[in-house]
């Protein structure tokens, strides 16, 4: 009798081995510190940009490992962390706001293996990679909007009572002002606005024979508006995160007014700076067509209850004060192309409120034009006289008008933006929901370990530490068959990393512990099946007939035990948070590679040194 494995067989096998091989491949090449500029919007990084980046560069000395301009995007790679923390710094100065430099991880993976689509995979943040950013929220500004809001609610309610009202603002110093002719319809509006607004705080005058209330929030009032301001911005920010695919996300609250957001893993940060602050949404208006809007804008006389403003080639735009529909009322946007134009084009569902609204608005408007506004907030802060001063930079675009042909309901589309990138980004900042109030980035930074540089040492000793012991004693007891299951055993850990890097799983301490598992689960199935061997032997069968039934009567034992595991391994990554999670891949991918390597692996290699020929004794 002898042991064989069919050819096609074999060649499966090697062909699962070199596939491992070459797609566990890239995590050998390390990765640089570098920094990836791209344009903001309506700017392109060409070589005129990468000329005064070397310039910046080599006015500093810094030493570089290589620049390069690919697809609109400017990677500068350092040799040293603080030389690219120093220069970002520099980039940001000399280049200004028309561009964007953002931290990075640069991978050091050839060319030609990125084409065949191989890559690193994912680092947690308690493992070198990943993206830490430190964001401000502008608390001001949510005291600012919600007086916003009450100096709205107060009117709807005022005229909804039939209480007559001079004006009603919202003062520059804070707090909203009221103005009544009569003392009686103030006091009326007193008692009202009290039992409505119980947490706000009343207060009324006369001046110049008209009888004031001041209204201001209470110090709960407005402890309570940050706090919810805050959690709703953790709210949005957790949903674009979730948008930008990231693994294992933290987003965080860190003190009154900070959020702490880390992204592990994340090669484009640039993007996902960009993502997470932005704060851009989308505003329906009609055109006002009974002026002139060359008029308007040259001799700055804009008509009361319109709006100028212009599109991105720089002509101008008269719309209605009234809002027809803002970014509030939507529930799902995708990016796409427009089937006539074939330009870059957002397709937006609106919610029921918002359906009826746009359903109304364009019934009544069939053949006049609507605009779409594009509005953008961010925070920019410089350092002036050794002090940080913010300021909030607003843009607003009108990024399309088109004549109303049809009314319309639930589902429309917009169009004229510059690219399918902005097109992209968009939809998502729409679906995730606008923050509530302008954050800043003030600190941002690629980070090393979180628990330290010594535990991750340790983490990756105990598997070298481990997998000696374990190749030791299988050389030791079991001979040849032990430095087979040893060769098994270093195929199964690269077969481990190559899954992790094809999936771009991300690799976390306890993700290292789930592979120290995976070390002892694989050399048991092989103890198995050689205590099995060695028992045939002594029962006096062939070592043919051992070999052949060693691998068979131990496998269902083996398979038994293996799926028990996995089952337990897929209700840890069901119900377990981020780093059980980690656990739970790594230990799912090391029981299917180990059943991989340990039976068909080995009896491949045991069937190529004794199958072919016949034996007297087995070296186990």
């Amino acid at each position: 009798m002898l042991n064989r494995y069919p050819f096609w067989k074999n060649l499966l096998i090697l062909f699962v081995l070199l596939v491992g091989g070459l797609y566990a491949l890239p995590n050998l090449f390390g990765e640089d510190p570098a920094i990836q500029i791209t344009g903001e919007r309506g700017n392109t990084v060409d070589t005129g940009v990468l000329k005064k980046v070397e310039n910046i560069l080599k006015a500093k000395d810094y030493p570089l490992n290589g620049i390069n301009l690919d697809n609109k995007t400017l990677l500068v790679r350092f040799k040293s962390q603080d030389d690219q923390l120093k220069a970002l710094e520099e980039l940001k100065t000399g280049l200004g706001e028309d561009f964007l430099p953002a931290l990075n991880l640069a991978s050091r993976t050839p060319n030609w293996l990125k084409t065949l689509g191989g890559d690193s995979m994912n680092l947690g943040l308690d493992l070198r990679g990943g993206v830490h950013f430190l964001m401000e929220v502008d608390m001001d500004e949510a005291i600012t909007k919600a007086e916003e809001r009450y100096v709205s609610d107060l009117r709807s309610m005022l005229r909804k009572k039939k209480i007559r009202y001079k004006t009603i603002s919202r003062k520059a110093q804070g707090g909203v002002n009221l103005e009544f002719r009569k003392e009686s319809e103030r006091d009326k509006a007193y008692d009202e606005i009290k039992d409505e607004y119980p947490g706000i705080i009343l207060a009324d005058s006369e001046a110049g024979g008209l009888f004031n209330l001041s209204l201001s929030m209470s110090e709960t009032e407005q402890r309570d508006t940050k706090s919810f301001a805050i959690q709703q911005n953790i709210t949005t920010l957790r949903n674009r995160v979730n948008e930008l695919g990231v693994a294992e996300p933290v987003i965080q609250q860190q003190g009154d007014n900070r959020i702490v957001v880390q992204l592990p893993g994340v090669q484009d940060t640039a993007r996902a700076k960009d993502i997470l602050g932005a704060t851009a949404t989308l505003e329906f208006r009609l055109v006002d067509e009974k002026n002139d809007p060359v008029l308007a804008m040259q001799t700055g006389k804009v008509p009361a209850l319109s709006l100028l403003r212009k599109t991105r080639e720089g002509q101008p735009v008269l719309m209605k004060k009234q809002v027809l529909l803002t970014g509030e009322s939507i529930i799902d946007a995708a990016s796409g192309f427009d089937q006539q134009s074939n330009t870059p084009a957002v397709f937006i569902t609106l919610d029921g409120k918002g359906a009826r609204r746009m359903s109304s608005g364009t019934r009544d408007n069939i053949g006049k034009r609507m605009a779409v506004l594009f509005i953008e907030n961010k925070v920019v802060s410089k350092i002036i006289d050794g002090k940080r001063v913010k300021n909030t930079k607003r843009s607003e675009d009108v990024i399309n008008v088109a004549v109303i042909r049809d009314q319309l309901s639930k589902r429309f589309q917009v169009t004229g933006l510059d690219n399918t990138e902005e097109a992209t980004n968009l939809a998502l900042l729409l679906r995730a929901g606008a923050l509530a109030v302008p954050m800043e980035i003030v600190e941002e930074r690629t980070v090393g370990p979180s628990l330290g540089q010594d535990n991750i040492n340790k983490g990756m000793l105990s598997i070298i530490v481990g997998l000696i012991a374990v190749l030791f004693f299988m050389a030791l007891y079991y001979r040849i068959f032990g430095l087979v299951a040893n060769i098994a055993l270093v195929l199964n850990i690269v077969l481990v990393v190559a899954l992790l890097s094809l999936i771009q799983a991300t690799l976390t301490l306890p993700g290292i512990a789930g592979i120290v598992l995976t070390v002892g689960m694989a050399v048991d199935a092989n103890v198995l099946i050689f205590e099995r061997i060695r028992e045939e032997i002594r029962n006096g069968n062939s070592p043919q007939a051992s070999i052949y039934s060693g691998y068979e009567k131990a496998f269902s034992t083996i398979a038994d035990a293996n799926i028990t595991t996995l089952i337990a391994a897929v209700v840890l990554f069901a119900f377990g948070t981020g780093p059980i999670k980690g656990f739970a891949v790594t230990l799912s991918l090391g029981i299917i590679t180990s059943m991989f390597t340990a039976i068909m692996g080995t009896r491949a290699v045991i069937n190529m040194i004794y199958g072919r020929r016949k034996v007297k004794k087995l070296s186990i």
